[in-house]
């Protein structure tokens, strides 16, 4: 393994926490990369580099070694970078100085990860990106119900997470010129990333609130899964169940009864299709019951 002192641009980033001869993508369990093929180009380290100062990334994980590669690489992206080993420091450092995005180990000693980012989350939004060694797909969705915006597993390149860590930023800071928009009694204000439901504040994730704002972009159309994928968070691979998940959060954030969905419609065979007309007035009908799709599954 490289010393985290090389700098980003020097040479083959090194594989975080992989055994001998692993190589430095992505783990075959891990999220998709939102930068296909920028992965240690110029290019796509020109894009890291671009508009990071002065922002705060809070590293958690136990692992001092982990710690030290992925802080170091953040450092040289430009970041202002915390670290804390447990969750009970983690939460004191966000305390002390608020992150504006958290990279969060699932398993650490004591309090583990997702009750971090329960916590974390309780105090206001704040993107969160958890890493693990575990790749398993129940590890991943649950991750994701507990809201977090992007899942790196081990063994993984600290400079594909650089690019990850820009990618969630980016999402958090869209065109000032952006119109707020509205339909069956939703609102979305891009430029100010607030959300609301007849006047109440809805509590989204960052991907929860893109995928709304894309739905509200484009009433009336069927999309399928691999198309909100790829149109709403520019990933062109990945595990699908990422999309159900965060269908399926959206909807009990925003239908009147998210077992009867009115609003984020099932299109079988295709996907889901955002319908501002005619499902504001018609009844609800049938048992309540998940339809078949809404298992999770890749």
């Amino acid at each position: 393994m490289h010393q985290p002192h090389e700098s980003p641009g020097a040479g083959p980033a090194p594989s975080v926490n992989g055994g001998p001869g692993s190589a430095a993508g992505p783990h075959p369990g891990a999220a998709p990369n939102p930068h296909p093929g920028a992965v240690g180009s110029p290019r796509g380290e020109a894009a890291v580099f671009a508009h990071s100062e002065s922002t705060r990334v809070l590293v958690v994980d136990d692992d001092p070694t982990v710690a030290e590669v992925v802080s170091g690489y953040l450092d040289r992206a430009g970041y202002l970078v915390d670290r804390a080993a447990d969750g009970p420091a983690a939460l004191g450092r966000a305390a002390s100085h608020r992150p504006d995005l958290v990279v969060l180990d699932l398993m650490l000693p004591g309090m583990d990860g997702l009750e971090v980012c329960r916590r974390l989350r309780a105090d206001g939004p704040v993107p969160v990106i958890m890493l693990t060694a575990r790749g398993d797909e129940d590890d991943r969705i649950l991750g994701l119900e507990v809201g977090a915006d992007d899942y790196v597993t081990k063994p993984f390149s600290p400079r594909e997470l650089v690019l990850r860590v820009e990618s969630v930023l980016r999402r958090t800071r869209p065109a000032a010129t952006a119109r707020p928009l509205h339909a069956a009694g939703l609102t979305v204000d891009p430029s100010a990333r607030r959300a609301t439901k007849d006047g109440t504040e809805l509590a989204l994730t960052l991907r929860e609130f893109d995928l709304l704002a894309f739905f509200l972009r484009h009433p009336g159309r069927a999309y399928a899964r691999e198309d909100l994928m790829r149109e709403v968070w520019g990933w062109d691979f990945g595990d699908l169940s990422t999309v159900t998940v965060h269908v399926r959060r959206l909807r009990g954030k925003v239908e009147d009864d998210p077992a009867r969905p009115r609003l984020i419609q099932t299109v079988w065979g295709v996907g889901y299709r955002f319908d501002d007309t005619e499902a504001a007035s018609r009844p609800a009908a049938g048992p309540a019951h998940p339809a078949p799709e809404e298992k999770v599954r890749p």
